[in-house]
């Protein structure tokens, strides 16, 4: 599978290299910066499907891009560093890298090392995706409680019939059920 590679590396004569080796395998450069500086804008111009940080020792500015980055536009990020310190490796992982290798590039290692790290930030968008969507759920359930509680203390009910007058509120103005059950919890704030 060709890829979009935007490629940021401090040592030109290593990033021609690099560019060479992946434009044989088949990859598209559309970019190449050498340091990760206003990454976010540089992602969101060139589109890239992966990013590629070739760095001796990524400073503590190059992960703070890295945490824009994923934060604002994630996709796969393979760093590839002689930095062996553990620290960084979890600060890095941490930001949103999804591949740390140590010791350079082989080129035989490149597609394997790409595809791991495509799968892993597909795997940790989709769990955070999951995430995301129970908290939403959560937070609604919780505001459905809430209006049922109000409904069975004024209205002097079960909470079944309170459930089923919050459905029929939302089916009568056509909203959603957190919908109604949001304007009835603001309401009774009101009357408190």
């Amino acid at each position: 599978m060709a890829m979009r590679v935007l490629l940021v590396d401090e040592d030109q004569e290593r990033a021609e290299t690099l560019s060479e080796t992946l434009s044989k395998a088949g990859h598209q450069i559309v970019g190449h910066f050498r340091e990760a500086i206003d990454l976010v804008s540089r992602v969101r111009e060139a589109r890239p499907d992966v990013i590629i940080i070739d760095h001796d020792s990524p400073d503590h500015d190059t992960i703070e891009h890295v945490c824009m980055v994923t934060r604002d536009d994630p996709r796969p990020i393979v760093m590839f560093t002689q930095d062996r310190e553990g620290l960084m490796i979890r600060e890095a992982l941490k930001a949103g890298v999804s591949a740390y290798v140590v010791d350079g590039l082989a080129p035989e290692r490149l597609r394997p090392i790409l595809e791991v790290a495509v799968a892993r930030f597909e795997q940790c968008h989709a769990l955070r995706q999951e995430l995301d969507e129970a908290r939403a759920s959560l937070a609604e359930r919780k505001v459905i409680e809430r209006a049922k509680g109000f409904l069975m203390k004024q209205r002097a009910c079960g909470e079944e019939e309170a459930y089923r007058l919050l459905q029929k509120a939302a089916m009568d103005g056509n909203k959603r059920l957190v919908e109604v059950a949001e304007q009835l919890v603001a309401m009774s704030k009101l009357l408190a």
